[in-house]
């Protein structure tokens, strides 16, 4: 008999779902199926001009060699500033640190922070790489429900209920991906008394804000650290350039918080990736510290796609779609359709030529993911599309 070549904590372990869908509709879009892609979790718009000239600048500068493993030093001050200037929380520059992207951020934190059998709490519908990163740092995902009905707001009583002596962390994720939810202020507040209540000082909360910019009115983005400055130590704060500046291949993100966290998770970074790529951060510097008229500009188009798909799926027989506060996804119920959303998502793939994300890599079979981070014309198409699949 062969011994065992994998480790344990890897069985089971799957590649993301929104990856492997995307790669799919790329493959029939490349074999000359007219393929239109409601998958992708990446801005559509390119990165903006004045930050690919600051990295071609960077090139000339020779500005191409290892950096300190935390990230160039204006860098990690400027995100600090723009914290600052954004949440009002003054994080000190050795207090953040730069990954390679904010899932390479989330991986360092819950590496730093869990033991064995420890357990963090995530909410559902839950971004679908977050129950992997927790059982890769050998802990436990405890998913606790939230539901249309109450926008998926966190429920505090369901919150209580689920913490444990072993609950090491909880996950927030505000906007959020996939329902697009904002977590209402007073809701914050509450879950921060939730936390407050267990007088534990190990008891982290993780705040993954990397939709936070992009937001609709009337809906205000509100961080955690805004409404419990007292549990400051207890917050791990993370984010990037990748969404806000349409800069999803830059691979830059980063952490804030608590110094000795930040500091272990620098020497857990010095011996996986070493530093984020050097022409990336001087790209990252550019976006954080520039003209923001262009992230603006974003928002606003996204939220007509928004309008037009989440107004357009609810005409849709069988279909209904709450509106999205942030972020640039809808969270369409297909429930009414009488079967799991994988069976939808690939019906709608092959015999409609349109790719969304089952539900079930988010904790929900009874949905379906779409982005707009797409054209007027292919939501137009796309609608289209769905509803003569529909009339069969």
């Amino acid at each position: 008999m062969s011994a065992q070549l994998v480790a344990d904590r890897f069985r089971g372990l799957e590649t993301s779902p929104t990856l492997a869908l995307v790669a799919k509709a790329t493959a029939l879009r490349q074999a000359g199926k007219p393929i239109l892609d409601f998958s992708a979790g990446e801005p559509d718009f390119p990165t903006p001009e004045a930050i690919k000239w600051s990295a071609v600048k960077a090139i000339e500068e020779n500005r191409t060699k290892y950096t300190p493993v935390a990230g160039i030093p204006e860098l990690r001050a400027a995100i600090a500033d723009d914290l600052d200037r954004r949440l009002g929380i003054a994080y000190a520059p050795p207090e953040v640190m730069v990954s390679c992207g904010a899932k390479h951020a989330l991986y360092n934190v819950l590496q730093v922070i869990c033991e064995p059998g420890d357990q963090v709490i995530i909410f559902s519908p839950y971004w679908v790489s977050y129950p992997p990163l927790v059982q890769l740092a050998d802990a436990k995902p405890v998913v606790v429900q939230t539901h249309e009905a109450d926008r998926f707001q966190p429920n505090l009583d369901a919150v209580q209920a689920s913490i444990t002596s072993r609950t090491k962390a909880i996950i927030l994720n505000s906007p959020s991906n996939p329902t697009g939810s904002v977590i209402e202020e007073q809701r914050l507040r509450e879950l921060a008394g939730v936390v407050r209540a267990q007088k534990r000082e190990d008891l982290i909360m993780i705040s993954d804000e990397i939709y936070d910019q992009i937001v609709f009115e009337p809906a205000k983005a509100r961080s955690i650290t805004q409404v419990a400055r007292d549990l400051l130590n207890q917050i791990i704060i993370v984010n990037g350039v990748s969404k806000s500046y349409s800069m999803t291949g830059w691979r830059i993100g980063y952490a804030a918080g608590p110094k000795n966290i930040i500091e272990t998770m620098i020497k857990l970074q010095s011996h996986s990736t070493s530093n984020p790529t050097s022409i990336s951060q001087y790209a990252a510097l550019a976006a954080i510290t520039g003209n923001q008229q262009e992230v603006q500009a974003m928002v606003r188009e996204f939220q007509q796609r928004r309008d037009a798909l989440v107004n357009g799926l609810n005409r849709l027989p069988g279909l209904s779609c709450s509106i999205p506060e942030g972020a640039f996804y809808a969270w369409c119920n297909i429930s009414q359709l009488g079967q799991p959303s994988a069976t939808i998502a690939a019906r709608w793939l092959d015999e409609a030529l349109v790719a969304v994300v089952p539900g079930e890599g988010f904790g929900s079979g009874d949905y379906v993911r779409f982005s707009f981070a797409t054209s007027r014309e292919a939501i137009e198409e796309g609608l289209a599309r769905l509803a003569r699949w529909l009339k069969g």
